[in-house]
């Protein structure tokens, strides 16, 4: 029993091989069966889930951010189906020019200007206050006879809002104009939004001749020698002096007061 004499009493060992000892307690065998296992567990379980991306920034600052009003408001005029009842003012020319107006209406609306209404800008630009064009469309044509029909979407650009505006009166259209108004800050959008329906409205009134003369260069020019005036005024805080023109009844208020010129303060 050579075999039971080396394991058991630690005999002789071949010279040239791995000892009895060593073939039945190397952890080679073992180390083996793990990988084996280790890979196999590996091959069956599911791939891991990419890493979530961080949330994109984008998103957050376009939805923080003011909208683009120069793309407009978003407010277009809503058409309501009503059958033939309903007339589509966004480009309807329904009635126009199908009848004069009446006697009486036409001498409200073609009626002359007073001068003692008009009013002059320091450029020299006269004008009607735009309640005074509501007065007569509201005498010719009585209140509620006539409105404005927006026909198109408030477009508001780095300075300015216009749109399209529709007169009708007595169900009938009278004219078509683009109104505009400039503003200063984001806050005064709304009131813009306001001064150019109003502009519209002067525009369109052109048609229909009311304070026609406002347009006439020869009656500006008259008006303002009759009833104008050239004057110098400075600046109360900055000093700088300029020329303006204003109504001879009128005065000159702060923060301007009169001078006798350039560099002249008067009394």
């Amino acid at each position: 029993m050579p075999l039971i004499n080396a394991i058991s009493f630690g005999g002789n060992q071949p010279a040239n091989g791995p000892s009895i000892r060593s073939m039945f307690t190397s952890t080679r065998p073992a180390r083996a069966y793990q990988a084996a296992n280790t890979a196999g567990a590996k091959s069956t379980a599911s791939p891991p889930s990419p890493p979530a991306s961080a949330p994109s920034t984008q998103s957050d600052k376009s939805s923080s951010a003011l909208p683009d009003l120069t793309s407009g408001l978003s407010d277009q005029p809503i058409v309501l189906d009503e059958g033939d009842r309903q007339i589509d003012w966004t480009n309807s020319f329904h009635g126009l020019s199908a009848q004069p107006f009446s006697k009486e209406a036409a001498e409200v609306l073609m009626q002359p200007i007073e001068p003692n209404d008009v009013e002059v800008k320091p450029d020299g630009i006269v004008y009607l206050p735009e309640i005074k064009y509501r007065r007569i469309l509201n005498k010719a044509f009585g209140p509620g006879g006539w409105g404005l029909a927006p026909r198109g979407e408030t477009i508001v650009t780095a300075k300015s809002v216009t749109r399209e505006y529709a007169l009708v009166a007595h169900g009938r259209l009278v004219s078509v104009a683009r109104g505009e108004q400039d503003y200063f800050s984001p806050e005064g959008i709304p009131t813009a939004t306001e001064g150019c329906k109003s502009n519209a409205m002067m525009r369109c009134c052109k048609d229909l001749g009311v304070v026609s003369e406002l347009w006439d260069p020869r009656w500006i020019r008259d008006f303002l020698n009759t009833n104008a005036k050239e004057v110098f005024v400075e600046h109360v805080t900055t000093r700088k002096t300029k020329k303006i023109w204003m109504r001879k009844d009128d005065e000159i208020r702060y923060p301007f007061r009169k001078t006798s010129g350039f560099g002249k303060t008067g009394s």
